[in-house]
């Protein structure tokens, strides 16, 4: 297992690469659901970040856990080399945090997210780091 905020060089590198991943949230009934997401990991603050529309299910999810948010995990994947984050998501507005996670959207992807009004962070306070990369 890495260590969330001090994570192995080849760990970090590995989410620095670009590589769409998959984010696993709890439906109220307890069943999962998983989609297809962006993903950007901040090992100095202990925290991966989404930037997604605020009507998306994902969203809907977290925000029926209660205000101390709901447990996820992003993973992502290339032939033999995988990662997964675990943490608390909780679901962030504020137009300075959304403008922070768009500008460390476009630095990891490479292109600059479409316009969205309605864009909101799922900000995850990180836990757990699990890979082989």
């Amino acid at each position: 297992m890495a260590d969330v905020r001090n994570p192995t060089p080849e760990y970090l590198a590995f989410w620095r690469e670009r590589h769409v991943c998959t984010l696993t949230t709890l439906r109220p009934d307890g069943t999962p659901h998983v989609v297809p997401v962006g993903v950007t990991y901040d090992p100095e603050a202990g925290v991966a970040r989404v930037i997604t529309g605020k009507n998306t299910r994902k969203v809907a999810n977290i925000l029926a856990a209660g205000p101390e948010g709901a447990r996820v995990a992003v993973c992502q994947m290339h032939k033999a080399r995988w990662a997964t984050l675990e943490g608390r998501a909780t679901i962030r507005s504020e137009p300075e945090v959304v403008a922070d996670a768009e500008s460390r959207y476009a630095e990891r992807y490479e292109r600059t997210p479409r316009p969205n009004p309605e864009r909101i962070v799922i900000e995850i306070a990180l836990d757990r780091a699990l890979g082989n990369a």
